[in-house]
């Protein structure tokens, strides 16, 4: 029985220690203005065609336990009409504070480990206090076949987003 266990461990091990990295990169650009706020910023996965959301992230303002911060978590309007609304914050391991602008990266593969075969799209969408609101879109497949890199640009509360899928 011991034997068993053993190989299982190993077999699992090793399978993970082979399967590829996958991540987003987020950037958040700096804004020149006279009142700036850090973004929230909620990123997700949705399939082609379904309701079903896998969140990703969720970044919001977090003070001293109060649930003041989770007040405007509203205004990302996209997520918070799929899932937002439906969650009970904090969010073990997906919830977390906002971000100071430059890259951030965010892991994918506990996420897309939970996904079957098929057409998917990562969104991910900020809103900033006195500031504006952005959505980017990024259709993939998975699993992917190959190694693939996938980018999405913004305008204004996002900068550049760029998707790394390893199979």
């Amino acid at each position: 029985m011991r034997k068993k266990g053993l190989w299982l461990w190993v077999l699992l091990c090793c399978s993970t220690a082979h399967a590829g990295e996958s991540w987003l990169d987020v950037e958040l650009p700096t804004i020149d203005v006279a009142e700036y706020h850090r973004p929230y910023v909620a990123i997700w996965i949705q399939g082609k065609g379904s309701r079903d959301v896998h969140n990703v992230a969720v970044w919001y303002q977090l003070r001293d336990g109060s649930e003041k911060g989770e007040e405007w978590l509203k205004d990302m309007r996209q997520w918070w009409r799929r899932s937002g609304r439906g969650l009970d914050m904090p969010v073990d391991g997906i919830s977390g504070a906002t971000k100071a602008p430059g890259q951030h990266r965010v892991e994918l593969n506990a996420a897309l480990q939970a996904l079957p075969a098929g057409d998917y799209q990562l969104n991910v969408e900020a809103a900033r206090e006195v500031g504006g609101r952005e959505l980017l879109k990024i259709p993939f497949s998975w699993p992917a076949k190959a190694a693939q890199s996938l980018s999405a640009q913004g305008e204004t509360e996002l900068g550049r987003l760029q998707l790394h899928l390893e199979p």
